[in-house]
């Protein structure tokens, strides 16, 4: 026997199907937050220059003038090293600079401003869209071995990079998430609005 469901109760148990994920994506942020946080002073720094390593390894700078990177925020991966060495090896460094629900990249410059959420923001330097980099490296929160990501939960990069999707003729910029490998899960559903990465690079692995 066949039992068929009116159209109300589907559109309950489907309402019910997404806040149970919701919640479980919720807990999931919380943990993967929780538990970066937990990392001593000093093993980010250790880890941040292995970061490094695993970049340049990868050759993820090669060719790419204008580069945008983050200042960790909330137990974010240190990215010390890699602005200096960029800056030493003459890239165009950028932080990112919250516009309403969306970024710009500003160059980094000697003046900085906290944003809302207590993130530096360069001062003076004039605003770029996303389109003029040649490479983001951009934080997260979770991640999985098929190149899934978890950010936040703002979504501020995916609205920032909605354009890739749209992209046929050119692959610029490429995108790459940088993370301590604590904070890989088994499995992350991904979004219809969800922006692909290029690759994720934590101190020890590079996922291509």
């Amino acid at each position: 026997m066949i039992l068929q469901m009116n159209p109300k109760g589907l559109i309950v148990l489907l309402k019910s199907k997404f806040l149970d994920q919701c919640v479980a994506m919720k807990e999931l942020r919380r943990k993967l937050r929780r538990l970066r946080k937990s990392l001593s002073q000093p093993v980010r720094h250790k880890k941040g220059k292995k970061l490094l390593y695993q970049c340049q390894k990868a050759g993820v700078f090669r060719s790419a003038k204008h580069i945008a990177i983050f200042t960790p925020n909330d137990g974010e991966v240190e990215t010390k090293n890699i602005i200096k060495f960029l800056s030493r090896q003459g890239h165009s460094v950028y932080f990112p600079i919250l516009v309403g629900e969306k970024l710009k990249f500003a160059k980094v410059g000697q003046h900085f401003q906290k944003n809302r959420f207590g993130i530096d923001e360069p001062l003076f330097t004039p605003l770029v869209g996303a389109h003029e980099m040649n490479l983001i490296l951009m934080p997260l929160v979770g991640f999985d071995k098929h190149k899934n990501r978890m950010g936040m939960g703002g979504g501020f990069y995916d609205k920032t990079l909605a354009f890739k999707a749209q992209q046929n003729k050119f692959n610029k910029p490429k995108l790459f998430a940088l993370a301590f490998n604590c904070q890989e899960v088994d499995q992350l559903d991904a979004k219809p609005w969800d922006v692909p990465v290029d690759g994720i690079i934590t101190p020890t692995r590079f996922i291509r």
